[in-house]
């Protein structure tokens, strides 16, 4: 889809892990979230930031190398990739020293507080900017050797994303080749990627191959649904099965590569996700399966089942994207990739009970509002006085004496309040804001005999239960 389709809802979204994967390895794989930011009312990056941590997302994309979002991501142990936008390639690649200084400002600058793990090259350039392919490894060769003279490229790995549309014939997948006018490119840039120990990065759209095969790749196989055995795919040259597109698509890289001779430079997806909504000619961008293809996706990468080429071998993943972005242009569905609205409020609710994660958007599991982390204290005292006073929030449990007085802090007061608050709006959209100081958690912050609102919920239900 490109960028911002390069780089990739409520109780906790997505992750765990966090071993990076090459074939061969043994570390579990992740899914991480990409962050676009055509969005009208873009949240602050420090309301991202507090997202990001509440859904338990520990790897995001940038679409930039933005400074205030950086900042933001300073020791939160998240996991950055940063890019290098298309329109500043040329300049990269046609000089070392400006190379240089891009790693110096948007990369040594944050580390180590800053957790950057690696650097996209572009986006879809091969596909969307010819003129700029010319100079595409360059501009990789040079930000790498950059990287090594600040002693960074142990951490940092250089990449660059591409459209999965360079591979032609990818089913069967063992058919699959590269498009021979990008061979001349591709050929040292994987050479590149084999010699730095970086990986082959693949936007993977399994709605676009259902959508514009007319018919002929049916829905339940682009969404991950069960097969029967006699609907799989199979792959008459090496007799493999392929219960899904997303494998097929994967496989495709992985037999193109080795068409060129590299058999050992691991895929990950840069980008993968469905539309919640389209226009009328985009019948298939619904948010039921919106839902089951992100859902079914988080199990299936987490369950590190691999490929039918690969099986075993984690495939790193990366969801677009975290935010709609209503300022994108096109068809409808080009706005409503998002697991999220700008409000923060999920766009549907992701199913990942089998994945051994919790959903912050998911209202079966507890959730409550408190104070963010180091939020300034004269925001907080301001946000807890309209609590007590217009959010007519009943903050008598704070004086002096009674069960949630202490600890005596503005920062514990205005938790309670916020949560109080969150309670009795029914945690509508929002509701857990008060101009960014307030976050959203699943762990009980009540203590001793100080029960917060969301704790009372809890018991009800559990005695409705009972």
């Amino acid at each position: 889809m490109g960028s911002p389709h390069c780089v990739v809802p409520l109780l906790l979204l997505l992750l765990l892990i966090i071993f990076s994967s090459v074939p061969g390895s043994l570390g579990g794989a992740f899914v991480g979230v990409n962050l676009g930011t055509e969005v009208t009312d873009m949240p602050s990056p420090t309301q991202v930031v507090a997202l990001l941590k509440t859904q338990q997302v520990n790897h995001v994309r940038l679409y930039d190398a933005d400074r205030g979002m950086l900042t933001a991501l300073r020791k939160t142990g998240i996991d950055v990739v940063v890019t290098v936008p298309n329109n500043q390639l040329l300049g990269i690649g046609q000089s070392n020293s400006t190379a240089a200084n891009w790693v110096n400002k948007n990369v040594a600058a944050y580390l180590p507080d800053t957790n950057i793990t690696g650097i996209c090259v572009g986006s879809e350039v091969l596909t969307t900017l010819p003129n700029a392919a010319l100079v595409l490894v360059s501009a990789m060769k040079f930000l790498h050797s950059a990287l090594v003279a600040a002693n960074l490229d142990g951490q940092v790995k250089v990449s660059s994303p591409h459209s999965s549309e360079i591979i032609l014939d990818s089913f069967p997948p063992s058919q699959a080749f590269f498009n021979d006018s990008f061979k001349s490119i591709l050929v040292p840039m994987l050479d590149f990627l084999q010699k730095t120990d970086s990986f082959f990065m693949l936007n993977t759209y399994p709605y676009d191959v259902y959508t514009q095969s007319n018919g002929v790749v049916g829905l339940d196989y682009a969404l991950f649904r069960p097969l029967p055995p006699n609907k799989e795919a199979v792959d008459a040259n090496t007799m493999l099965h392929y219960t899904n597109v997303f494998d097929a698509m994967i496989d495709a890289a992985y037999f193109a590569m080795a068409d060129l001779n590299f058999t050992n430079i691991p895929v990950v997806v840069s980008e993968t996700g469905w539309p919640s909504k389209g226009d009328q000619s985009e019948p298939a961008a619904t948010v039921d399966n919106a839902d089951t293809y992100n859902s079914n996706l988080v199990r299936h990468v987490l369950n590190n089942t691999g490929t039918p080429k690969h099986p075993g071998i984690p495939v790193n993943t990366y969801i677009y994207e975290l935010f709609n972005e209503d300022l994108r242009s096109g068809p409808i569905s080009e706005q409503n990739w998002g697991l999220f609205n700008a409000d923060k409020s999920p766009v549907y609710t992701l199913h990942l009970t089998d994945a051994g994660t919790v959903l912050a958007n998911d209202t079966a599991n507890q959730t409550y509002c408190i104070s963010m982390d180091g939020a300034d204290t004269k925001l907080l005292q301001a946000a807890l006085d309209w609590a007590c006073g217009p959010g007519q929030v009943d903050c008598s449990v704070l004086l002096q004496g009674q069960p949630c007085y202490d600890p005596d802090n503005v920062q514990e007061h205005a938790s309670y309040a916020f949560d109080s608050y969150y309670h009795k709006t029914g945690m509508a959209a929002g509701s857990c804001d008060f101009n960014g100081v307030a976050t959203i958690t699943t762990t009980d912050p009540s203590h001793g005999s100080c029960l917060y609102p969301g704790r009372w919920v809890q018991l009800s239900k559990t005695q409705l239960k009972l």
